[in-house]
């Protein structure tokens, strides 16, 4: 067996809610084939004595008779041929020649030179097969029939056996269906010029050896999810042309306690026999957190597998070729012993890909994609800020699923706008109407967001609002920034919150002084935001430059103030601070939706009328009544 591709059984379905016991089906199946077979050897057998039997006095008479044809001797076996064609089947004695035997039966010589005598002698095997066919038939069928019994608890103990082998999946270097570079990644330059050198290290390690350079054992991968910290993984692999074991770090924990750490030991060992090669660990915070603090539970089975993937990081030669790669989106939570030089002490962070990484991930993921002649990736990369590889992926097979869905040959324009709607918000539910009355008020809701958002100076310009029902939500206004950006400062944020709070506003303005449950998320939204800036991002003009919270929530395992460590005064404060921010930017919004009640008119009769405005006939609306629209983003394509 290839201990590369050592898989280990199912180990059945459970018994709540699963199928019934499989070892009493197995009885009965091998009760029920066993019977089969039994009616079938009796058929056959039976079927072979078919001929009717006479004794040899009978023989005898009708030789003298004239009536017979012929005589064929099979051992002791006599196949009788009449003259009119029957047959007939009879038994001569043991050791005794037939022509004594029918002439002592009285049969007159001259009438038994008249009858044709051919004498047929079995072979060997025949003889053998003809003698013991009996006996072993049935053995044959017993012995079946036990073994068919018996594989279910074989299968048992088997598993037993290879219950802490390693579950990894490898791929080799000759495999070139799975193989992937760095060509198959876009995006991410500067991981991949630090994983570059762990490339180069495996093709040529001595080079590094020779001038006293140690490579890194241990490389860990951090980042959002979906931003291709596995792709980057197997292109380093393929790029270097070893072999590749990737594994989850939750595939290390089981009931047993030990059972990981000797799957850890297994792995290890098989990647030292396949050296130069790369050990992938996906999710290693399933097994890598922070041990003693309580967090994840006290799992003795995930501590040890823990201890065993330290000992053997430190384990390793200077010379050996193994390379230690995973991948995580929690790195707060690892445990220092894991991040300490020696172990996984090159850490490559993957940010969110940039408007031309986008653009030049689409442009993968678009390479067996049919497109017409008004596809435009840019305008796409320039729609998708935020999105994450996978993201870009999922859009891109929105698309190519919405055109086959039309029976069109080839994706537009349209259906690449459309499938970013779909991924960021969900699929249309034309299913989902509106009131009259609910439809009005959804379209003031949205018209609100789109008037603060294009009246305030920090907030993103609005792209297209939409009254059609997507997700969760009813309608929904499209504000995308003019260009990427990684930080945000504090009136920006301010700007955002007012631009949540326009649609409450403007409920409570239309339907005087009431509110529907509609804004409800926008809330939520913004009271999130607005606490955030007064415990992470030290926004508060009361508190100042205070980090309250972690990034997770209040607890940050040793990295920072834990929860329940301020008092009940300052509590109280930050939840006044965030009730001031909230009321100001309320204030902000009601402010400009009163100002703008023509254009808010205009633009919610425009929303019932056609229950989709794009950017181009936002902005003419907005110049109609005095509002000078943001400036478009200048995009060059990047051929």
């Amino acid at each position: 067996m290839n201990p590369f591709n050592k898989q280990q059984n199912n180990k059945g379905k459970k018994k709540n809610g699963g199928t019934k016991n499989p070892l009493w089906r197995n009885i009965f199946t091998s009760l029920a084939i066993f019977v089969v077979l039994i009616i079938v050897y009796s058929f056959i057998v039976g079927s072979s004595s078919t001929v009717k039997s006479i004794p040899l006095s009978q023989l005898a008479t009708d030789i003298t008779a004239g009536t017979v044809k012929s005589i064929a001797i099979k051992s002791d076996t006599l196949d009788i041929v009449y003259n009119n064609g029957d047959k007939r089947e009879a038994k001569k004695e043991p050791d005794s020649s037939l022509t004594q035997s029918l002439v002592n039966y009285g049969v007159p010589k001259d009438k038994l030179a008249a009858v044709q005598v051919d004498v047929q002698s079995d072979s060997g095997f025949v003889f053998w097969v003809i003698n013991l066919a009996p006996f072993i038939v049935p053995i044959i069928f017993i012995a079946l029939f036990i073994w068919f019994l018996t594989r279910q608890v074989k299968g048992a103990g088997m598993q037993a056996f290879t219950f802490g082998q390693s579950k990894a999946r490898i791929t080799l270097p000759h495999d070139k269906k799975q193989q992937v570079t760095f060509k198959d990644v876009a995006g991410a330059k500067e991981a991949k010029e630090e994983l570059s050198e762990i490339v180069d290290f495996l093709k040529n390690p001595k080079k590094f050896l020779d001038i006293g350079a140690r490579i890194p054992k241990g490389i860990l991968l951090m980042g959002a999810p979906g931003t291709g910290k596995t792709l980057l993984a197997r292109a380093v692999a393929g790029e270097a042309g070893v072999s590749f074991f990737s594994i989850s770090g939750s595939e290390f924990v089981e009931m047993f306690v030990g059972v990981g750490a000797s799957r850890v030991r297994d792995l290890f060992k098989m990647a030292k026999a396949a050296a130069p090669a790369i050990i992938f660990v996906d999710e290693i915070d399933a097994v890598g957190r922070v041990r003693g603090t309580g967090v994840g539970g006290g799992n003795d089975e995930r501590e040890q597998t823990l201890n065993q993937i330290l000992v053997e990081m430190d384990g390793f030669e200077p010379n050996e070729k193994v390379i230690v790669m995973a991948a995580t989106n929690r790195p707060d939570v690892l445990d220092p012993a894991l991040l300490r030089p020696g172990r996984f002490d090159r850490r490559v962070t993957i940010d969110l890909p940039d408007r031309k990484d986008r653009e030049a991930i689409l442009e993968i993921h678009a390479r067996k994609k049919p497109f017409a002649e008004d596809v435009n990736l840019a305008v796409v990369a320039e729609r998708t800020p935020g999105f994450s590889g996978a993201d870009l992926y999922s859009l891109m097979n929105e698309a190519a699923i919405l055109a086959a869905r039309e029976n069109r040959l080839k994706l537009a324009q349209f259906d690449l706008v459309r499938s970013i709607e779909k991924v960021m918000m969900g699929p249309e539910r034309k299913s989902h109407l509106l009131t009259k009355k609910e439809k009005e008020l959804t379209a003031y809701h949205e018209a609100g967001h789109a008037i603060v958002a294009s009246v305030l100076p920090y907030a993103d310009p609005v792209h297209k609002i939409s009254i059609i029902s997507r997700g969760r939500a009813a309608g929904y206004t499209l504000h995308l920034p003019l260009e990427d950006r990684k930080m945000q400062s504090k009136k920006e944020f301010l700007d955002d919150i007012s631009v949540s709070l326009a649609g409450y506003v403007t409920e409570k303005l239309i339907l005087n002084n009431d509110v529907t449950t509609g804004p409800s998320n926008d809330l939520q939204v913004s009271t999130a935001l607005a606490r955030d800036m007064v415990t992470k991002y030290g926004m508060s003009d009361k508190l100042g430059a205070l980090a309250l919270e972690g990034s997770g929530g209040r607890a940050m395992f040793g990295r920072g103030v834990e929860d329940g460590e301020y008092s009940e005064k300052v509590s109280g404060e930050i939840d006044s601070e965030v009730s001031l921010i909230m009321k100001e930017s309320y204030q902000k919004a009601e402010e400009i939706i009163n100002k703008h009640r023509p254009l808010l008119d205009a633009i919610a009769k425009r929303l019932v009328e056609k229950e989709t405005i794009e950017r181009d006939e936002f902005e003419l609306i907005l110049v109609a009544n005095g509002i000078t629209p943001k400036k478009k983003l200048d995009i060059e394509h990047q051929g």
